[in-house]
């Protein structure tokens, strides 16, 4: 079992001071993990403060259920279900802020038993929720080639999508060979197909296998766009995102909530009537922030971390 409490949160200080924290705020932190965004935010709040942090990982719930604090409310739910608890807990447009830290927690790489990571042997589970969901294991057992180079490139962006697929149906075919189970052999298996001087071979599959199996780009694509229900006016939006598929649909909700719509010129329209026709219903707060030299030196799963935020007008 891993340390849990050794788990450092990424942008810790740049997040809590990006929510512009009110002493008597509603917040929600819809990825717990071990709670060090959330156990910030508390010590910010004063006793009429309200904090929300939701979960999809049970080990996480069960971290959050230990903080004894009336002020605080542990969810389990893939926060996809946000807007659905907002409505349950009478906070709908009285949100202060809303923080999502996507991607994996170290916690979860850190226990082989997760099968998340390549450079520890485990089962080759990848699931956020294991009390929901098909672990990757039992996907690869039914999975065609076409889907599992479709996989590989749309969610990895990797170059030997096709030659790694095949690997996998051709060792899957082998009656002599083991089943296909574990984290160990299928690092072993990319490895013997794939090069990659940069990184290890089996990281953009790793990734791709996670994200697809527990529906993580449709999940965050949701949760962005029930923010604008949840806001109160002024809100902030503070979203860190760890690879370029996040990061990029993070980038453009927030620009497309940002702009106005194109309006045609020479129209007799008020400024009034002009924001009813727009889609204007986030300020960008300040430009991208990214880990200092000092947190990936001390964190080095920090070091492809992007903050972004955004305010609801």
């Amino acid at each position: 079992m891993p340390d849990f409490f050794s788990h450092t949160s990424v942008l810790l200080n740049e997040s809590i001071n990006g929510l512009a924290i009110k002493s008597n705020g509603i917040y929600i932190d819809a990825t717990f993990g071990r709670g060090g965004h959330s156990r910030a935010i508390l010590s910010r709040l004063g006793k009429h403060g309200r904090l929300y942090s939701i979960d999809r990982d049970y080990e996480a719930v069960l971290e959050g259920e230990k903080i004894d604090d009336p002020r605080f409310t542990m969810i389990h739910s893939p926060f996809s279900e946000m807007l659905n608890y907002a409505g349950y807990y009478n906070i709908l447009k009285q949100v202060d802020g809303i923080l999502l830290d996507l991607g994996v927690s170290s916690p979860q790489l850190d226990n082989s038993e997760r099968g998340f990571s390549f450079m520890r042997d485990g089962p080759l589970d990848m699931r956020m929720d294991q009390t929901s969901g098909t672990p990757v294991s039992e996907w690869l057992l039914k999975a065609n080639l076409n889907d599992i180079i479709w996989v590989i490139r749309k969610f990895g962006e990797e170059r030997y999508a096709c030659r790694i697929a095949k690997a996998i149906i051709r060792y899957r075919n082998d009656v002599k060979k083991e089943p296909l189970t574990r984290t160990s052999q299928l690092a072993q298996l990319i490895s013997g197909v794939a090069k990659n001087f940069k990184k290890h071979p089996a990281t953009r599959v790793f990734q791709a296998f996670r994200i697809y199996i527990n529906n993580e780009l449709e999940e965050i694509d949701s949760v962005l766009n029930q923010s604008i229900d949840i806001l109160a006016p002024k809100g902030r939006l503070l979203v860190i995102s760890f690879h370029s598929l996040e990061d990029r649909i993070v980038k453009h909700f927030m620009r497309k909530k940002s702009d106005f719509d194109r309006i045609p010129n020479q129209l007799p329209l008020t400024d009034n009537q002009i924001k009813k026709l727009s889609n204007l219903n986030l300020k960008i707060i300040g430009k991208p922030i990214k880990a200092s030299q000092h947190e990936v030196m001390v964190n080095i799963r920090s070091r492809s971390a992007i903050l972004r935020i955004a305010e609801r007008l």
